[in-house]
C-alpha cells in the first residue's frame, strides 16, 4: 500500500461560520475516526477489539463537548485534521497510539512504583 501524503489532509479553513457548521465538522471528523477504527487496529497492531477503540474515540471527543467558543472549536477541529492524517499515513508508531489507552496498557500509570520500598515489597526490581 503506497502512502500518500495528500490522501488524507483537509484544507484548512479560517473558522466556522457559525455553530451549525461547526457542529457539521465535528461530526464528520468524529466519523471518520469511527470509520477508521478497524483500520487502526490492523495497522498499529493494537491488541485490543474495535470496540475499545471506539469507546476511547467518543471519550476523546467527549471531553470537549462544553467548549462554547467557536475560535476554539476551529483549533480542535485542525488539531484533529491533523492527527487524523498522522494516523491513517502510519505516520505514528504504535506506542504513540497506545498511550491513548492508559488503563489498558502496562497497568495505566502505575508502571513503575512510586517509590523504591513499595517496589521492594511488591518484589518488582
Amino acid at each position: 500500500m503506497a502512502i500518500s501524503p495528500t490522501q488524507f489532509a483537509v484544507t484548512t479553513r479560517q473558522s466556522a461560520a457559525n455553530w451549525s457548521d461547526a457542529k457539521r465538522r465535528v461530526l464528520a471528523a468524529y466519523r471518520d475516526w469511527i470509520r477508521a477504527a478497524p483500520e487502526i487496529q490492523t495497522m498499529y497492531s493494537v491488541p485490543l477489539p474495535v470496540s475499545v477503540i471506539r469507546t476511547r474515540i467518543r471519550q476523546e471527543f467527549e471531553r470537549h463537548r462544553f467548549v462554547n467558543k467557536l475560535p476554539v472549536v476551529d483549533v480542535l477541529l485542525m488539531h484533529n485534521n491533523a492527527d487524523y492524517q498522522e494516523t491513517m499515513n502510519f505516520w505514528r508508531q504504535t506506542n504513540h497510539i497506545m498511550s491513548y489507552f492508559k488503563d489498558e496498557n502496562f497497568r495505566g500509570e502505575k508502571r513503575l512504583p512510586s517509590s523504591f520500598m513499595s517496589g521492594f515489597l511488591e518484589g518488582r526490581n
